[in-house]
């Protein structure tokens, strides 16, 4: 099974998964605000490294964020256009999961708090742990607010203790507040969506209940309103 991988929460990343061959490609732009100019090239480039065409992709799997509204919606969509011009399924996992599953496959054991960059001098959070070798737990979130407010509930007071490995572009910024891990990862690898998506396929055909929405975590509400009814002249 040929997975095409996308995820648009922090930059663009566009990966190609075999079940049997793993990675087969990989590409990333770091531009947070260029996703709908730069994402179709990396889709094709990551396509003519691997040396396959569209019609060869099987399914498709998405990071469904928690991140801005229109980075992650060009990346949904496109991935969604892509599943229904192929005519295969497309799948969603939400990007802490993925960093999630990239810190367990370096600490199997441990605890993990992921901690998004959000804007506004915030960050989305979750809390982990592992279930099996390629998909997550969600113990916490995820959630949007200020560092602080991390560091001062029990996940943050867990991480003092050094129960919790922390990770994510979040931690790096706001480093004086809650600290990473040394040697975690801040970047989703779009190719560990596929790996998640090919264990919650399974358990869920062993009768278990999975999520793959396609649906956006934005979290935040957005910051346009609808405009206040019109005023009757006298």
């Amino acid at each position: 099974m040929r997975t095409l991988c996308i995820d648009t929460s922090a930059g663009s990343a566009v990966a190609l998964h075999d079940d049997d061959g793993g990675v087969l490609a990989r590409a990333r732009s770091a531009d947070h605000r260029g996703h709908a100019e730069r994402l179709a090239a990396l889709i094709t480039e990551v396509l003519e490294t691997a040396g396959v065409g569209v019609a060869d992709l099987d399914r498709v799997a998405a990071g469904t964020g928690p991140a801005p509204y229109t980075g992650l919606r060009v990346g949904l969509v496109t991935a969604l256009a892509l599943g229904r011009a192929r005519g295969v399924p497309v799948h969603g996992v939400s990007s802490l999961d993925a960093l999630a599953r990239q810190v367990l496959d370096l600490h199997p054991a441990a605890t993990v708090l992921v901690l998004g960059d959000a804007r506004r001098k915030e960050v989305y959070s979750a809390r982990y742990r592992a279930l099996g070798d390629d998909d997550v737990q969600l113990l916490e979130g995820p959630r949007v607010g200020p560092a602080s407010d991390v560091a001062s509930d029990p996940v943050g007071a867990a991480v003092d203790r050094g129960h919790v490995v922390v990770a994510g572009a979040g931690a790096v910024l706001y480093a004086d507040t809650v600290p990473p891990t040394p040697g975690a990862p801040d970047e989703v690898d779009a190719a560990v969506l596929a790996r998640i998506v090919r264990a919650r396929l399974a358990r869920a055909e062993a009768g278990e209940e999975v999520s793959l929405s396609t649906e956006p975590l934005y979290l935040r509400r957005p910051d346009i309103s609808p405009a206040a009814a019109r005023k009757r002249a006298s």
